[in-house]
């Protein structure tokens, strides 16, 4: 019997010193059920912390990431008020293991909203759309994993940035995306990219998280999920996501 306790300690303790961990698949591939628990059980430690839930992340929300990884559905994590970084700040590099950014779109809900809903269901409860860049952080060992290790591991989110927040009737279908480091354009992508349309990835959060007994709340913040390949982060780097009617969003890495 696989000791989701054990596990959720091991993850939480990575996240929270910066270490590498060993794949639980090498031992013995946990299933989705197993990973969301540990997932779950390792945020609850860090709420018994004081750290407060503030919304959650979308992952593999392209059609060819979940087909590289053999799933046939996005995968989400928990966002807490400790992973979020200063917009224009600067980012340590002490506080992660095999930091990456990926440019996303970020939502702002004014009311509660779980279960099946529709595209436009899910818009009537979003206050205000922003540009977002997020820090994903495998803890394993090499940044190599299996399905069930990253939704473990809290499907590897550790910190994001949000810039200013826009009108949420601003249209988000297909907007350009430029992913720069250093003023150089690294990635180029459009906000299509995300599900065919940003909207899914919310209507898809309201519900998962509705099955783990969750809702999304009036003031969380829904990563949609990233709309380019992830970036590796190092010292010294200026990071600027810039998209097109949202605006900019940045940060500097720090050591």
């Amino acid at each position: 019997m696989t000791d989701i306790s054990a596990i959720a300690e091991i993850v939480d303790r990575a996240a929270m010193t910066a270490t590498e961990i060993p794949q639980f698949s090498d031992t013995a591939a946990l299933s989705m059920d197993e990973a969301y628990a540990a997932q779950a059980l390792s945020l609850q430690r860090r709420y018994a912390r004081g750290e407060k839930r503030v919304g959650i992340k979308m992952g593999l929300t392209s059609r060819a990431k979940m087909m590289q990884v053999g799933v046939t559905d996005v995968i989400w994590g928990r966002l807490t008020d400790a992973m979020r970084e200063e917009e224009g700040g600067t980012v340590s590099l002490s506080k992660y293991v095999h930091p990456r950014v990926e440019p996303e779109i970020a939502f702002l809900m004014k009311k509660p909203l779980s279960g099946k809903v529709s595209a436009l269901e899910a818009m009537e409860a979003v206050a205000a759309i922003a540009p977002a860049l997020e820090i994903i952080d495998s803890r394993y060992k090499a940044f190599k994993f299996d399905i069930g290790d990253v939704i473990a591991d809290n499907s590897s989110s550790s910190g994001f940035v949000i810039g200013q927040w826009s009108d949420a009737s601003t249209d988000i279908a297909n907007l350009g995306m430029v992913l720069s480091i250093n003023g150089e354009p690294r990635e180029i992508g459009s906000s299509a990219a995300i599900l065919g349309h940003p909207v899914r990835s919310l209507v898809a959060a309201a519900r998962m998280v509705a099955a783990a007994g969750e809702e999304l709340k009036a003031g969380d913040i829904v990563l949609a999920g990233g709309a380019t390949a992830a970036i590796p982060m190092a010292a010294g780097q200026a990071v600027t996501l810039e998209v097109e009617r949202l605006g900019t969003v940045a940060f500097n890495v720090g050591e």
